[in-house]
């Protein structure tokens, strides 16, 4: 990873963003991101070459481990940092949209050109909706992962032992989960994070809408 572009991108992204949003980006960037590189994807490593079940049949191993993890949590996990993080970039997009533009408009008309956006990084007009929208987007990839997490693995938690009796397994077999505690705390902690990250969108978003509307009350009352 070329950790200077990433430096970079993060300083742009809290440039445009509320202190709400820069709160979202630090507990997505420490508690999230850096968690899942440094020491989930470690204990995630052997879930399926430490599943054991207590039988030789061939082929059963691995039925039953893919019917209690259908989905790796790793891979959730990595999924749902990708969608959660891409709407920060599309805010990105629209200001540099702006800013080339206000910059087509300088070299063809001169400096002295007439500014279509006073300031292309404040949240005004189309921008203002962008950026909207994308907390929307994000907490609601937040929940729908909770929902996804809580059906597969119910209640975020794994047993120690399972019993499985899927074919081809002879008969009912117990299948044990490597270190199901260590994995749940981490299970745990993601699921309290990514429910602190819902609610700061949310109160973002609601801070957005209530200084729009309080700016339009204001706006209507001098007139």
């Amino acid at each position: 990873m070329n950790w200077g572009a990433f430096e970079g991108l993060l300083r742009n992204v809290n440039a445009y963003s509320t202190a709400f949003g820069r709160i979202w980006l630090s507990l997505v960037f420490i508690f999230r991101l850096l968690v899942y590189l440094v020491a989930a994807e470690k204990v995630w490593s052997d879930d399926h070459k430490d599943f054991e079940c207590n039988t030789l049949q061939p082929g059963c191993t691995n039925v039953c481990f893919d019917h209690f993890f259908p989905v790796s949590h790793i891979r959730l996990w990595a999924l749902q940092l990708i969608l959660v993080t891409c709407p920060s970039l599309l805010v990105l997009m629209h200001v540099a949209y702006r800013e080339a533009k206000e910059e087509r408009l300088r070299e063809i008309q001169g400096d002295n050109y007439r500014r279509v956006y006073a300031n292309p990084g404040k949240k005004r007009g189309g921008l203002w909706w962008t950026y909207l929208l994308s907390l929307i987007f994000k907490a609601s990839v937040d929940v729908v992962f909770l929902y996804i997490f809580f059906r597969f693995y119910r209640n975020y938690s794994l047993p120690r032992l399972v019993k499985c009796k899927l074919p081809p397994c002879p008969n009912v077999v117990d299948c044990f989960i490597s270190r199901p505690t260590e994995k749940n705390i981490f299970t745990l902690f993601m699921v309290v994070i990514t429910c602190v990250c819902v609610v700061l969108n949310l109160i973002e978003a609601t801070y957005l809408i209530g200084k729009r509307c309080h700016e339009r009350l204001e706006a209507e009352g001098g007139d």
